[in-house]
C-alpha cells in the first residue's frame, strides 16, 4: 500500500488531501505540526505540504521555514513532494496563467511565495506544484463559502470587488482528486511540475445568479467595507494582509486547463452549480444540527 503523508491536514485542501488519498486507498499518515518532519517522512511515497502560516501570520518567516521542512523531508525519505500553490506570483498579467507565464508578483506576499517555488526547483528534487485559485468547499471554512455566504440566509452576498470580474477558484475536493492521481503517476512525470488547476471560472455575479436560481429568491451584494480595513492595517496584521491581496477581487484572470488536460484527459471538474447545491445542503444540515 502507498503511503502519503500530509502536513496541514487540519487545514483547508490539507484536510480534502487526506480524504480523497484514503479513499483512493492510500495509508495517510498526518504530521503533527512542531514535531520532526524528516522523521514522520519516512517510509513515505508522497509527502503533501498544505501547511501555510494561520491567517496570513508572518509569511515572510514562517513560509521559508516550512518549505526548508519540507524540502529535508523528502530529501531523508526519497518521496515526491506535492505542494499547494496559488496565483500570488503572477500579479496582474493577462490570463490565463500557467507554467509559462512569467511570474511578477504585485504584493510581498507573492514574493514570497515565488520565491518558496524557485526553493522547490531548485533543490533537485522531484516536485509537483499543484496551483489553485481561491479555494472552496462546501463546509463553509473558506472565505467563498463561509465569509462571502455568511449573509445569505438573509439575502445577502458579500462584494468584495468588480461583480463582473471572472476569477480563478479551486473546488477543494476536486483538486484534491488531482493530487492523488498525480501522485499515482509521480514516475511518469517529470522531476519538476507545475501544474495549474483551472477548476472553475466566475464572477460575483455568476455566483448570484446561479445561488438566486436554486434559492429560488432574489439575493442582493453588499459590499466589502475596504475603508475599515484602511483604518485598522497599522494595528492589525490580517486587516494588512488582505488589504495587499483586494487587487485580485476585481481582476479578470483565470488558469491555463491545457496542461491538466494533456496529462488527465478524462478528468471532469464539479460545475459551479453542484458545488454550490452542495454548499446549501451543508448549510442546511449545520442549521438543522445547531437547531
Amino acid at each position: 500500500m502507498a503511503v502519503v503523508l500530509i502536513a496541514g491536514a487540519s487545514g483547508l485542501f490539507g484536510s480534502h488531501a487526506a480524504k480523497a488519498f484514503s479513499a483512493a486507498g492510500w495509508q495517510v499518515r498526518r504530521y503533527q505540526r512542531g514535531t520532526d518532519m524528516a522523521a514522520a517522512a519516512m517510509g513515505a511515497d508522497v509527502i503533501v505540504n498544505a501547511l501555510n502560516p494561520p491567517m496570513y501570520h508572518n509569511w515572510a518567516k514562517l513560509i521559508p521555514e516550512i518549505t526548508a521542512q519540507a524540502i529535508a523531508a523528502a530529501r531523508a525519505s526519497g518521496a515526491r513532494l506535492i505542494v499547494a500553490a496559488n496565483v500570488y506570483n503572477f500579479g496582474a498579467q493577462p490570463a490565463p496563467w500557467g507554467p509559462q507565464t512569467p511570474q511578477i508578483p504585485a504584493s510581498r506576499k507573492g514574493a514570497i511565495r515565488v520565491q518558496m517555488e524557485a526553493d522547490y526547483r531548485a533543490s533537485g528534487l522531484p516536485v509537483i506544484l499543484l496551483r489553485g485559485g481561491d479555494f472552496m468547499d462546501a463546509a463553509g471554512k473558506s472565505f467563498t463559502t463561509g465569509m462571502a455566504l455568511k449573509g445569505l440566509d438573509k439575502g445577502r452576498i458579500l462584494q468584495m470587488g468588480a461583480p463582473d470580474a471572472p476569477r480563478a477558484f479551486a473546488w477543494l475536493p476536486d483538486m484534491a482528486r488531482v493530487a492523488v492521481a498525480l501522485a499515482e503517476r509521480r514516475e511518469s512525470l517529470p522531476r519538476f511540475v507545475d501544474m495549474p488547476f483551472a477548476g472553475l471560472t466566475f464572477s460575483a455575479d455568476d455566483l448570484r445568479v446561479t445561488l438566486q436560481r436554486q434559492m429560488g429568491r432574489p439575493l442582493r451584494f453588499t459590499r466589502f467595507a475596504w475603508w475599515q480595513i484602511g483604518l485598522l492595517s497599522p494595528v492589525w496584521e490580517l486587516a494588512r494582509e488582505l488589504r495587499e491581496m483586494r487587487y485580485l477581487y476585481s481582476l479578470p484572470h483565470r488558469l491555463d486547463p491545457a496542461p491538466l488536460a494533456a496529462l488527465l484527459p478524462d478528468f471532469r471538474t464539479t460545475s459551479l452549480a453542484d458545488c454550490l447545491a452542495e454548499v446549501l445542503e451543508t448549510r442546511r444540515m449545520q442549521s438543522e444540527n445547531k437547531g
